[in-house]
């Protein structure tokens, strides 16, 4: 996801959509430690998107409590 599409989703979704990257890389790790898959870049991207996204719902909550 761009940062203009995460920015559009309202703060219980990004929440919501965290929790489910956290949970996909944890898969990733566990399937990467097993073998099964090869690609590291997967992991790194989906780190970058739940960096992103949390970076995005900590603005919004500032923005909330103001």
């Amino acid at each position: 996801m761009k940062v203009a599409e995460i920015r559009k989703l309202p703060t219980e979704e990004l929440a919501i959509e965290s929790t489910k990257l956290r949970e996909e890389i944890v898969e990733i790790k566990r399937r990467f430690a097993t073998g099964e898959v090869q690609n590291v870049r997967l992991l790194r991207v989906k780190r970058k998107e739940l960096a992103r996204m949390l970076t995005v719902l900590s603005e919004q909550l500032t923005k909330e409590t103001k």
